[in-house]
Order: structure tokens, then C-alpha cells, then sequence
């Protein structure tokens, strides 16, 4: 779970540098005193570096994995030179949510740039801490402004994985280089039910090739097929950076459970073993909980979609959300209405409009 350790800021701040001291004492190995900072191939890692999302006036979430059980330090500051140390807490990365750790980040100054700092603790050896790795967003701000943001979807489909001789997923490094203040992901951040070879034939002749893993190797059933579905997105090094830089407003549509399905469904599917969609639903909601950086709500923990007090989603006037909105008897106004994040995919059965975000302070 969680914890807080307040800001006032002294004692925070003591707390923090007396963890960080104890990692540097002095333990002996073999007779000889060797610092604890030194021995690397002992220390925990950050396995799939860090996220932001749900960012609202004066909080975000932040995310990121361990590659063993450990406790995720988290420092906040408003400069990246973390001397005024803002916001100070710690989550656990277990076993129970394949090692990855969020926690909410609160009490932030609105329209300010926020920069986060996370430290892995093994939970093992609690002298032993990871390297740092920094992340930062910004919180909305109070008063009316302009605001910039990028959206997309369908990440890896098809089985197009990632193509290191070709860049990797450039596209989210010309999204980081548009300096958005947040992302909206409009759903099938993963493909499950497809499968990612090793290569691919393009129209041209040329051969695409992929990194392949065991997990993109089959449809996911499992657990742990749709965790490794998350996981492969993530060794993209584009990807990872612009998530350091981006917060996420992340919601899901079909792919992130299968093709073409519905709860009460008895799928009788090649490659499927599981014959309950319910059941693969749940899996595939429980890792997107887990790899993505949305908020936890206690009376809902497996709520997907969720207001925002600073944005809210409107239908775009293209020719396919109109002719959605005529399918479902809503007006573009009445699904302003949907109190949900860019909720415009997964709210209307069987829509693939686009949505624009508009910055509605106070509301």
C-alpha cells in the first residue's frame, strides 16, 4: 500500500536522506568493507521505466517497475534540481501486481511544472537502492489558458511490433517533440489477440523485423500474457521517454482483452484455451491496472473510465463520430455529458471516433 510521508519539509526531507545513508554504509563481503551503492549487480532495477497520468490541478499519478519486491521511494520537487523537496511517499512493488508500484502524488501547485523522482528499495536488503530515475509533468492549471495535447491508439497491432533497425515507435518521439502538456490513449494500448513474429513482408519487399518475446508469441489467456503484452510496448526506448516527459490519460477499447467480444461470451476462438470472455476480461483489466497510470478508486478498483475536475470529453464533428452519435440517439452535447476521460471508444458500442479534450476549469 501506499504511504505519506508529509511535507513539512524537514522531517521528510531527514527521513529520505537517512534512507539513502544507510544504502551507503559500509558491509563487509569476503573480510573486505565494500560500500552497499557499489555492489550494482545487487541492486534492484526500474525494469520498464517511469509513467505519469491523471494529472489533474494538484495531483498526478506515478508509476513504474521493480525487478524484484521492493519499495518505490518517490520524491516530488518543482525544479529538477529536487532542493525543495514538495511531496515525499513510498509504494510496494510485490509479487501480487507482477512488481509494478503507483501512488498519487498530491497537494502540487496548479500550472506548475512537476518533477518526480523515483528510487527502488529491495525489501530484501534495505541498504540496497536502485539508481534514480526522474520523470515530470505538469498539473492543469486554475485559471483559463491554452493547452496543447496529443492523442492516439492501436499500439502495436497487427503484428507490427517494434523494428529496432527502423527506429522502434518513432511516432511518440515526434509526439514528445510537440512538448504536449498530456496524452490521451484512446484505447487498444495493446493488441492480445494478436501475435508479433519475428518478421513481416512489407508491399515493397522489404522485411520488417521485430523484437519478439515469449508473451507477443501466442494470444494472451493469462495473466501473465496480457502483463507481457504491456511489458513488450515498454522495452521501446521511444516510448519509455516520452512517458517520462508525458502524463497519460489512458482508457482501453477491445484489444486489451480480445477481438470483437462481450462479458457473457463462450469464445470458441483459435488459440484460446479459455473459453470464459468474463474471465479473460478480467485479466486483461487487472494488467491494465497494473502497467498503466490510472488513479484507484476503493468503491470502484476496477473502474476504468473517470472525471476529471480540469477536462472533459466531447465528440469531434467528423463524419464518424456524427454518424455515432446518430447510432446511439446522443447528440455531440449530451456525450459531453459521459463523465468520463476521453471516454468516447469504450462508452458507444461499436465506435472508433476520435476525441478532442477541452480544458474546462472549475467544471
Amino acid at each position: 500500500m501506499p504511504g505519506r510521508l508529509r511535507t513539512g519539509s524537514a522531517t521528510t526531507r531527514r527521513r529520505f536522506l537517512t534512507t539513502l545513508a544507510s544504502a551507503t554504509a559500509i558491509s563487509a563481503v569476503d573480510g573486505l568493507a565494500a560500500p552497499a551503492f557499489s555492489r550494482l549487480s545487487q541492486r534492484p532495477t526500474i525494469t520498464h521505466g517511469v509513467q505519469s497520468g491523471d494529472v489533474s490541478l494538484e495531483s498526478g499519478m506515478v508509476w513504474a517497475r521493480a525487478d524484484r519486491p521492493a519499495r518505490m521511494l518517490i520524491e516530488a520537487a518543482t525544479t529538477d534540481g529536487f532542493k525543495d523537496i514538495v511531496y515525499a511517499s513510498f509504494a510496494d512493488a510485490l509479487p501480487e501486481t507482477d512488481f509494478t508500484a503507483k501512488a498519487l502524488i498530491e497537494d502540487l501547485p496548479a500550472g506548475q511544472d512537476i518533477f518526480y523522482r523515483l528510487r527502488l528499495q529491495d525489501l530484501s536488503s534495505p541498504v540496497a537502492l536502485s539508481e534514480p530515475m526522474i520523470g515530470r509533468f505538469r498539473t492543469a492549471p486554475s485559471d483559463r489558458r491554452s493547452i496543447s495535447f496529443v492523442w492516439s491508439g492501436d499500439t502495436a497491432g497487427q503484428g507490427w511490433g517494434i523494428d529496432v533497425s527502423r527506429g522502434g515507435m518513432r511516432t511518440y518521439t515526434t509526439m514528445l517533440h510537440n512538448r504536449p502538456d498530456f496524452f490521451v490513449h484512446c484505447g487498444d494500448s495493446i493488441y492480445a489477440d494478436c501475435t508479433v513474429s519475428a518478421e513481416q513482408k512489407l508491399p515493397n519487399g522489404a522485411t520488417w523485423r521485430n523484437i519478439v518475446t515469449e508473451e507477443k508469441s501466442k494470444v494472451a489467456t493469462t495473466l501473465a500474457d496480457y502483463r507481457g503484452n504491456y511489458k513488450y510496448n515498454l522495452l521501446d526506448t521511444n516510448v519509455r521517454a516520452f512517458n517520462a516527459e508525458v502524463p497519460i490519460f489512458a482508457q482501453w477499447d477491445n484489444h486489451e482483452v480480445m477481438e470483437e467480444w462481450w462479458p457473457g461470451e463462450e469464445i470458441d476462438r483459435q488459440g484460446y484455451d479459455v473459453k470464459s470472455a468474463l474471465l479473460l476480461a478480467a485479466r486483461g483489466c487487472r494488467a491494465f491496472h497494473e502497467f498503466m497510470p490510472l488513479r484507484y478508486a476503493p468503491a470502484e478498483p476496477g473502474r476504468i473510465y473517470r472525471k476529471s475536475p480540469t477536462v472533459r470529453c466531447s465528440m469531434c464533428s467528423c463524419s464518424i463520430c456524427a454518424a455515432t452519435a446518430a447510432q446511439t440517439g446522443r447528440t455531440r452535447k449530451a456525450n459531453t455529458a459521459l463523465a468520463l476521460t476521453c471516454s468516447v471508444q469504450g462508452s458507444l458500442p461499436g465506435s472508433s471516433a476520435n476525441s478532442r479534450v477541452r480544458q474546462q476549469p472549475g467544471k
